[in-house]
């Protein structure tokens, strides 16, 4: 009797650790246990794009007058030029040229519509026109005839450029990003920032 009770204790204690009734690990088997080292992952930052120059802004807003130029004979946009150190931009056309004076601009007058050239003698394709507006007592742009004088009869409180309708609908988000692009150009050259009224 007294060997069954030998080996009746062994048989208990490994039925007990069986059921998961012994008492939890001490701090030193604990410590015994290999360390799980999970992967270092590395934060990622996103370094800010660069705020686009003056140049590269005066490029867009210009390539796009002379791709997207209405193609009329009486509305082409056939140069764009600007000159920098007054913030002039000119805008040939068939009948002259008009300087824009960018800083005068106030970008939150900005209009697009669309505008139907034609007149009495000649039907002429519908254009896109956006107009810029000047601050209050400023002028807009000055514009000049064929012959280069001062033609009175164009108000000088607002500037206007225009573009194809056919041709600025077949280009995707064309409006909103030239809104972008004027607005920081005029910015950079000294005009009005664009300000949330409501």
């Amino acid at each position: 009797m007294k060997r069954l009770a030998q080996l009746s204790i062994p048989a208990l204690a490994l039925f007990v650790a069986g059921c998961g009734l012994l008492p939890p690990p001490t701090d030193q088997a604990v410590q015994a246990k290999p360390a799980i080292h999970k992967p270092v992952v590395a934060a990622v930052h996103h370094v800010p794009k660069p705020e686009p120059t003056q140049q590269e802004l005066f490029d867009y807003v210009r390539g796009k007058l002379l791709a997207l130029s209405p193609s009329d004979g009486y509305n082409d946009n056939q140069e764009v030029s600007f000159d920098p150190a007054t913030s002039i931009m000119s805008v040939t056309q068939p009948d002259g040229r008009c300087d824009i004076f960018l800083g005068s601009i106030d970008t939150n007058s900005m209009l697009w519509e669309i505008y139907d050239p034609s007149d009495s003698f000649h039907v002429r394709p519908k254009v896109l026109r956006l107009t810029l507006t000047s601050l209050s007592g400023q002028k807009a742009r000055t514009c000049y005839d064929a012959h280069n004088q001062v033609d009175p009869t164009v108000p000088g409180n607002r500037a206007r450029l225009l573009f194809s309708l056919q041709k600025s609908d077949a280009v995707a988000d064309f409006q909103e990003k030239m809104n972008k692009a004027i607005k920081k150009l005029v910015t950079q050259a000294g005009g009005e920032g664009e300000k949330s009224l409501f």
